[in-house]
């Protein structure tokens, strides 16, 4: 399935299998007409699925890895002693995924000393799967990631975005007259198109760690390139105090200014 398998420090085999039987329980659940939508605090959207999928992935890290800590978006952080982290968004899009829409995924990435060291983004309900491992590339359903931009006619560019709630009139006009398509082909969806090739650029203005740790390897792994909406390199910098305070661009036509300036 991968290049050179004994070269990483990372348990891929196990993460792949277990991120895929989340996305079983959340396949149970997905345009069942029983399913019931609740709020968080903060307003978004939380299903029985959502805190299904973080509750089993929580329970096959901690039984492999009992020293290794454990962040996720439902239920309390596990602190660590080994030095490595897990992060989960068991359902990024649960908006879609309340809709019966196939785009939402599972994520899940691990983080050690030296920075995200393993980024998977799932998609059950389209089939695909996206992952990376540090230092080792990018895969999409186990073949590797060439990386670049679509092969695409003409001269426009695809730039995916999960909403335009804080969208102004200057950026959709500069957006026009820079012959840019725009799709909301978003949430984690969108970078994993950008990896894959099928769309130029996918920016996010407002995200939480646990949206970000994953496609944040998988973008650097399949060679695309990925800031800050300033532009900045650190992606974990808040740029507000509260939640979804990061924010991110990525993009794979070797002109990531040109995005940065477009929407910054």
């Amino acid at each position: 399935m991968r290049e050179n398998p004994h070269m990483s420090t990372a348990p891929v085999d196990q993460a792949l299998e277990w991120i895929h039987e989340a996305g079983e329980v959340t396949q149970a659940h997905f345009r069942s007409s029983e399913l019931h939508v609740g709020s968080k605090s903060d307003g978004s959207p939380v299903t029985v699925a959502d805190r299904d999928a973080e509750h089993l992935l929580r329970e096959r890290i901690a039984e492999a890895f009992p020293a290794d800590g454990i962040i996720g978006e439902e239920h309390d952080d596990r602190e660590g002693s080994s030095g490595r982290q897990w992060i989960i968004d068991p359902i990024d899009g649960t908006r879609a995924f309340s809709h019966g829409v196939a785009t939402y995924s599972n994520l899940l990435a691990l983080t050690d000393d030296d920075g995200p060291l393993l980024g998977i983004i799932n998609l059950p309900a389209l089939g695909e799967t996206v992952w990376a491992v540090r230092g080792e590339g990018c895969w999409f359903n186990g073949e590797r990631v060439s990386g670049g931009p679509p092969a695409l006619p003409g001269e426009q560019r695809v730039l995916c975005v999960s909403g335009f709630h804080d969208w102004s009139p200057e950026m959709f006009a500069a957006a026009h007259d820079a012959n840019v398509a725009l799709r909301t082909w978003g949430d984690a969806y969108g970078y994993a198109l950008v990896a894959t090739s099928r769309a130029h650029a996918m920016f996010d203005p407002q995200l939480e760690w646990w949206d970000l740790a994953a496609p944040l390897l998988v973008i650097q792994e399949s060679g695309a390139m990925i800031t800050r909406r300033d532009g900045g390199e650190d992606l974990a910098a808040r740029s507000h105090d509260g939640p979804y305070a990061l924010s991110a661009i990525a993009s794979n036509d070797g002109d990531h200014s040109f995005w940065v300036d477009l929407l910054a």
